[in-house]
């Protein structure tokens, strides 16, 4: 193996605080069967030549620190209590504590001590493959006061797996149990301070802050571990500050001035977290109430309860100060003896006689100027200024001094070191340092558990202890800054507990604080990202129309989770829909329904009319009663289907309102065809004509086949495609409850049938315009049916571009033009006739009529066929002008002189054939 001597370097040789061997290297020590070593920055600089150091020379320290002398002093006191109880059942415990002057190359001189080898005169440390059966120096280590040290100590620790356990170091990195194997800390790591400052900076409205920190290992994790935890709170960092971790850099009053610029120009940022040691936080804050600055200042754990800097002259105008620092458990014992500190011997404690000989230094001070002397002797004019002066005791400095919670951690350490080797010294015998090696201990430490105010924790599988966070708020009390317990942070539910009201209103009033990039949008709106690169500063833009938000500073609108709601612009809420439909009480639907009812009333009337008339003649020239009670009962089903447009629509009014309309106009129209037919075939002369129409006319079959093809046409329409419900969502505030036919082809295959069985009507009718005037029907279907046509071509361009809760009202009116425009032409006239001119509705008057018409119909015809007879022939024919008058017939003939031929048939004709041929046709009609 190789052996490495640990060197002390000489400063000089007549100050008692220079290193003349390795014994003066240590700050406090104590024999005992187990030694405890220590690593303390009890002094926060290490004082360096002007130039940068050629040899390798461990320089002296300045600026003594109380808080971590009395850290010391814990594990002093921790370890001699210890030694005084049962726990270790007479196996005594001993301490080597040094001074890291919280640099990592003074830190790794002490570390090199703590692996030289057992009663090693010299300091060797042995170089070894397998150090499993090596006995160092020290079995533990109670350590370093700063994360950066720690690191560094505990790589060097790990060549031996000699446990190192920190009161104070949090940071995150050092819970990586690969490259840290053998370090352990009895506080919680800095990933739930950061966690729980982001949240406490979320749960108070804030989401613009700055972050200044110190530019090493510790404020560089911190800031990163910071980093993630705000923005998964969405809280952005306007700016970021790092200040040189040491303070002998020549640039760390320039970087100070420039973080409290940035401070002073950033108006917006009300909020600063602060990753710092103490005496940069002092450097810090001095200046900063020079400038008249007056934030929130949000404390980490180095410095959240640190007398020294509370007690600055006017630190009540830098604003709110909340930190977050470690729980605290019982610690009366430790006061006690910080009480009795001043029988203790010095001997083997550098620290105590140093803090001994400043207090006689600056006993002649004030409290603050008191702290300050103390914290900025250098140890070479301490020696200077205490010559020839007198001990001075102050009882009350250094229980003023005391943040609980490092003394409570430290405690923790030392008991948690203590169980460990209790539980290897159960079968073995610990006098004997070699009994057993660091190694061991560290398997044992990760198994131990610790009563800590009535309550078992224990390492987790980090080497953290989560004990937790106690929330300080700094009040000014009585002319005092005070270090108040506000609240306190479980890591494990990640929430806050408040011991009572007051408590938790001083928390609420945090908020009325505004530390935020841009002004809250409020429900209504939302976020609108600028060109900035935060996501926290944006503008307020009102939210959509058919969105809204209901909290403030949301991201995005939500939208109205369905198309039966809606929402205005700037809306906090959705609102429903209001459903329209052609209601009853609308005073449109009731004037139609009042048309139809007017029409079922002129239906039932004809109806009564020609009932009382039925053995008339007009009555009888309209088809009989059957085929006017069949017309009748199908106008009276078109007006019924009107009311299947109104009121809110249902799957039976959709499928039933079109089927009926359907089914009943293909009815009329199918009587009235019949009609046409009858009225053509009884008055035409035209044989050809007469031959067909006599084929056609079947009236029972043709209205059943018209029909039915109607009915074929509705059923397999409401079977495959049939109508249904439908929510129109075209008008934006409203839902249009609405009739889909379905299948637009099926409906234009009904009416193009209807159109189709209406335009033959109308042929037929149209050829029989010319009948007796008086009772001329066919006149009458033939306008019916114009009146049909026109009102269905308007028709279909205005239901195509019609929209909304009228659109039924649309076709109900079209249905009604068309239903009395038919009715009227057909029935009216008759009814007419009935009523004022019942001296026309005789059979005397109806054999006259047609009488009438037959004889100029039978004229016509023979003049016809005598105009051809002579064409053939080639003669001209002259016919008599006597034909034309009374008085040129001879015995009631009429003579028709047609030379080179005979006369019809040899004879003239008679006066009656036209008498016959009126009752031909009257009783044909």
């Amino acid at each position: 193996f190789v052996t490495f001597l640990i060197p002390c370097f000489v400063i000089s040789t007549d100050i008692a605080f220079s290193c003349q061997t390795t014994d003066d290297f240590v700050g406090a020590s104590s024999p005992g069967d187990i030694v405890i070593g220590g690593l303390f920055a009890v002094h926060s600089e290490m004082l360096r030549p002007e130039e940068y150091p050629i040899k390798p020379v461990i320089q002296n320290c300045a600026g003594f620190e109380i808080q971590i002398f009395l850290q010391t002093l814990a594990m002093i006191h921790a370890i001699e209590t210890i030694n005084n109880s049962t726990l270790l059942s007479g196996v005594t415990l001993g301490y080597e504590i040094y001074d890291t002057c919280a640099e990592v190359t003074k830190a790794m001189a002490s570390a090199l001590r703590f692996l030289s080898k057992f009663n090693s005169s010299e300091g060797v440390v042995e170089f070894k493959c397998n150090y499993s059966d090596y006995i160092p120096r020290i079995k533990a280590v109670v350590g370093a006061s700063y994360s950066e040290v720690s690191m560094a100590v505990s790589r060097l620790l790990a060549l031996q797996l000699i446990p190192q356990v920190s009161p104070v170091s949090s940071a995150e990195i050092l819970s990586d149990k690969i490259r840290f194997p053998s370090f352990f800390r009895t506080i919680p790591s800095d990933f739930h301070q950061t966690r729980a400052m982001a949240h406490l900076i979320s749960e108070s409205g804030w989401n613009w802050i700055g972050v200044i920190a110190t530019d090493d290992d510790n404020g560089r994790f911190a800031l990163e571990s910071f980093g993630v935890q705000a923005m998964a709170n969405n809280v952005c960092i306007a700016f970021k500050e790092m200040l040189p971790a040491y303070l002998s850099d020549n640039t760390f009053h320039t970087k100070v001035d420039h973080a409290i610029e940035k401070i002073v120009k950033e108006t917006r940022v009300n909020v600063i977290v602060v990753f710092m040691r103490q005496f940069h936080v002092l450097k810090l804050f001095k200046k900063a109430i020079e400038r008249n600055v007056n934030k929130i200042w949000l404390a980490s754990d180095n410095w959240s309860s640190a007398v020294k800097i509370s007690t600055i002259p006017n630190i009540r105008q830098l604003g709110t100060i909340v930190g977050f620092g470690f729980k605290s458990g019982d610690i009366s014992t430790f006061q006690d003896f910080l009480r009795n500190l001043h029988e203790k011997p010095t001997d083997n404690n550098k620290f105590l006689r140093e803090y001994f000989m400043l207090l006689s230094a600056c006993a002649h001070l004030e409290y603050y100027d008191f702290q300050m002397c103390i914290s900025n002797q250098s140890q070479d004019d301490l020696l200077q200024n205490v010559e020839n002066k007198h001990q001075i005791w102050r009882d009350d400095f250094l229980n003023a001094n005391i943040e609980p919670g490092f003394i409570h951690s430290t405690v923790l350490a030392v008991y948690a070191i203590a169980h460990a080797i209790k539980g290897q010294c159960k079968d073995r015998n610990c006098k004997d340092p070699s009994a057993f090696t660091p190694w061991e201990l560290l398997e044992e430490l990760k198994k131990v558990t610790v009563i800590d105010d009535d309550k078992e924790i224990k390492f987790d599988s980090n080497g953290d202890m989560r004990t937790g966070y106690a929330v300080l708020l700094w009040k000014e009390i009585d002319g005092h800054m005070e270090i108040t317990t506000m609240a306190e942070y479980d890591p494990e539910k990640g929430d806050f507990i408040f011991e009572d009201e007051e408590k938790k209103k001083e928390f609420l009033d945090l908020k009325k604080v505004q530390s935020t990039c841009s002004q809250h949008c409020r429900p209504g709106q939302m976020k609108k990202v600028t060109e900035s690169p935060h996501t926290c500063c944006y503008e307020c833009v009102y939210c959509p129309e058919n969105h809204y938000s209901n909290q403030t500073d949301m991201d995005y609108c939500y939208r109205c989770n369905n198309k039966t709601y809606w929402a205005p612009i700037n809306s906090t809420t959705c609102y429903r829909k209001t459903i329209h439909f052609l209601a009853w009480t609308d005073w449109f639907a009731v004037f139609l329904l009042l048309l139809s009812a007017f029409g079922v009333v002129l239906v039932l009337s004809i109806s009564v009319i020609f009932t009382k008339n039925l053995n008339t003649p007009v009555v009888k020239a309209s088809g009989g009663l059957t085929v006017c009670y069949i017309i009748l009962f199908s106008h009276f089903l078109i007006f019924v289907s009107t009311v299947f447009f109104v009121d809110e629509p249902t799957e039976f009014k959709c499928k039933t309102r079109q089927a009926l309309f359907g089914i009943s106009f293909t009815l009329c129209i199918s009587c009235i065809l019949i009609k046409s037919l009858k009225i053509l075939l009884a008055f035409s002369f035209d044989p050809k004509l007469q031959n067909f129409l006599k084929c056609v006319y079947k009236p029972i079959p043709m209205v059943v086949t018209c029909t039915g093809i109607q009915v074929i046409i509705c059923t397999f329409w409401l079977i495959f495609r049939t109508p249904f419900v439908k929510q129109n969502f075209s008008i934006p505030r409203a839902i249009i409850l609405e009739c889909n036919e379905g299948s637009i082809v099926a409906f234009g295959i009904m009416l193009g049938y209807i159109a189709a069985l209406a335009f033959i009507c109308f042929i037929f009718a149209f050829k029989g315009r010319k009948l007796p005037e008086n009772y001329n029907e066919a006149k009458f279907i033939t306008f019916g049916m114009l009146i049909y046509f026109i009102a269905w071509i308007v028709f279909i361009p205005v239901y195509a571009t019609t929209f909304g809760k009228y659109l039924p009202a649309v076709e109900i009116i079209v249905v009604l033009i068309s239903n009395y425009g038919i009715l009227c032409c057909t029935f009216l006239p008759k009814c007419y006739i009935i009523i004022y001119k019942q001296e026309t509705n005789t059979k005397s008057a109806f054999l006259k009529m047609i009488y009438t018409y037959s004889s100029k119909s039978a004229s016509s015809v023979a003049v016809s066929q005598i105009s051809l007879d002579s064409k053939s022939s080639s003669s001209r024919a002259t016919i008599s002008d006597s034909c034309k008058s009374e008085k040129n017939s001879v015995n009631g003939n009429c003579h028709f002189q047609v030379p080179g031929q005979r006369l019809i048939k040899g004879k003239v004709l008679p006066k009656n054939t036209a008498r016959t041929m009126a009752r031909k046709r009257l009783s044909s009609i």
